[in-house]
Formats: C-alpha cells, sequence, structure tokens
C-alpha cells in the first residue's frame, strides 16, 4: 500500500505533495482570478446606460406632471386663480431670476437649513450613544426622546418666538428640537444592531471606552445612523419650513417659507406654486449630493453594492 501511494505522487505532474498544500503557482492563479473579479465588478457603466436607467425615467416623470397639470389647466377644470398654469409659474421664477432676488431666497433657507442641520448633528450624536451605551440614561430619557421624534415641529414656534424672539436663534431652536431626537434615535438604533461578536473581539483587541465606541460601535452601526441623519435632514428642513411660514420678520430675511407665506397674503397662486416647487427641489438636491453617495458608501464597503 505504501508503495502505491508513492507511486501515485510521482506521477503527478506538477509534483504536489497532497490536496492541502498550496504552490506558489497556485496562490498566483488564484491571486489573479480575483483581481480578474474585480476589475469586472469596478468597470464603469456606459453613460448612455446610465442616461437610459438613471437619467431619463425622472425627467419623463416630470413631463408627464407638466402635461397633466398644463391639459387641467386648459379643460378648465377649476378657476386659473386657483390653479395656475405651468407658463405662470415659471414667467413668476423669471421674474425673480432676473430681480436677482430668487438665488438669494433659495441661500436664505439652505444655509440657514444646513447649519442647523450641522448643530443638530453635533448635538444628537454623541446624546445618541449616551442613550446607547448607558442603561440609566436610557431608561430615563429614552421614552422622552421617542416622543419628541412624533410630536409635530411647528408646535414649537410658538414657544421658541416668546422665549428667544423672532431672530435666527428662534429658528435654529425649532430646527434642533424637531432634528436632534431623530438623529439620536437612528444612531441607537444602530447601536442596538451591532452584533455583540464586534464588541467581544474588540474588547479583546483592547478597544475598550472612547477607543472601542470610535473604531467598532460606530462604525458598525453606520447604517442605522445614516438613516437617522437622513431623516433627521428631513425634519430639520420641515421645521425651518414651518418656522419660516408662522414667524415672519424683516431680521430674518426672505426665505422660502416666508416667500410662501407672501404668496398666500398676496394670493399669488404662481408664487405660491412656485414656493413650492423650490422646497421640494432642494430637498430632492440634498438627498442626491448628500445622502444618496453616503448611502452607496456605505453599502459598498460592506460588499452589499457592486461598484460599477
Amino acid at each position: 500500500m505504501a508503495s502505491t501511494d508513492i507511486t501515485s505522487d510521482r506521477k503527478r505532474p506538477d509534483g504536489a505533495a497532497g490536496k492541502g498544500d498550496a504552490t506558489p503557482d497556485d496562490l498566483a492563479g488564484l491571486e489573479a482570478g480575483l483581481d480578474a473579479l474585480d476589475a469586472v465588478q469596478i468597470r464603469r457603466t456606459p453613460v448612455r446606460e446610465v442616461l437610459l436607467r438613471k437619467v431619463l425615467p425622472p425627467v419623463v416623470a416630470v413631463v408627464l406632471v407638466l402635461v397633466v397639470w398644463e391639459l387641467l389647466v386648459r379643460a378648465q377644470v377649476t378657476e386659473t386663480y386657483k390653479l395656475p398654469s405651468p407658463s405662470a409659474v415659471w414667467d413668476s421664477a423669471r421674474e425673480m431670476w432676473l430681480a436677482g432676488t430668487l438665488l438669494e431666497v433659495v441661500w436664505t433657507s439652505v444655509s440657514r437649513g444646513l447649519l442647523g442641520f450641522l448643530l443638530a448633528v453635533a448635538i444628537g450624536t454623541p446624546l445618541g450613544l449616551l442613550v446607547a451605551r448607558v442603561k440609566l440614561v436610557r431608561a430615563a430619557i429614552g421614552p422622552i426622546l421617542s416622543g419628541l421624534q412624533s410630536l409635530p415641529s411647528v408646535a414649537w414656534v410658538a414657544p421658541a418666538v416668546i422665549w428667544l424672539g423672532l431672530n435666527d436663534r428662534m429658528m435654529f431652536a425649532v430646527i434642533l428640537l424637531g432634528a436632534v431626537p431623530s438623529i439620536a434615535n437612528g444612531l441607537v438604533s444602530g447601536v442596538d444592531q451591532v452584533p455583540p461578536l464586534f464588541l467581544r473581539a474588540g474588547r479583546t483587541l483592547g478597544a475598550t471606552g472612547l477607543r472601542g465606541t470610535w473604531h467598532i460601535v460606530l462604525p458598525a452601526a453606520l447604517p442605522g445612523y445614516l438613516a437617522g441623519l437622513k431623516q433627521g435632514w428631513a425634519f430639520s428642513w420641515r421645521s425651518l419650513m414651518a418656522a419660516e411660514i408662522i414667524a415672519s420678520s424683516p431680521e430674518l430675511g426672505l426665505g422660502l417659507g416666508q416667500l410662501l407665506e407672501n404668496g398666500r397674503s398676496n394670493f399669488d397662486m404662481p408664487g405660491i406654486f412656485l414656493s413650492i416647487l423650490l422646497i421640494l427641489f432642494v430637498g430632492i438636491a440634498i438627498d442626491l449630493l448628500i445622502f444618496s453617495p453616503l448611502e452607496r458608501w456605505v453599502l459598498r464597503s460592506r460588499g452589499l453594492l457592486v461598484k460599477n
């Protein structure tokens, strides 16, 4: 039997001693195969395919909405002062553009909203970690955060005006009260979904305390945290619009919410529709330019999305 085994080994063309032994040629071939697979995954998608799959569908949807809108106006389903035509809304936007106020109005609200959101992130992130990691704090304020998240942000406008007056501090207070609970709860949800094995492995490697939080907890909780950030921005933007509509003052400047309220006061339906479309456009732009790339990066870093 022994001689038969030896003869069998000698007849191997590659000279390998056994199935478990890997030769340098085997490792090189395996590495080349993995590189080939990776090269297939990271190939660039043709521009034509990108246009057909990602650009064309929303453009077609917008065109269909405009066509239906124009048909309803031409069919006179209601009075024109109640439902203006798309051309009337375009004329209103053109007038503001020529007057140099369109971009100024948009930037007033966007800059205020982004700054308030960044402040909410700076407060909500450590608060969420504290609630997620300390049981006593979670038992004390966890239900309060959930209740605040379900409370409409517009409810804070009246007390904020009384406490702080008609100024930017009032706007930021309303944004924070609306966004911080969402960001904190999103991070708490993400931390709760961290596998215990990650935490035990981190402790074994010496990653405890702040080091463990930075290197283990936060990266593992990133999907839930990102969902909380996205929801927090939505709450920030809606809170800001509510505050600008309700509380108006020359000191606050003209934002999108105030533009909408001015249209209501003047019974300017083209101006009202223009304000609504601008508010919608900003929300879509922030999602496409900031949150969608972040989501793709998180999914790709976890092997859940093929880079193409």
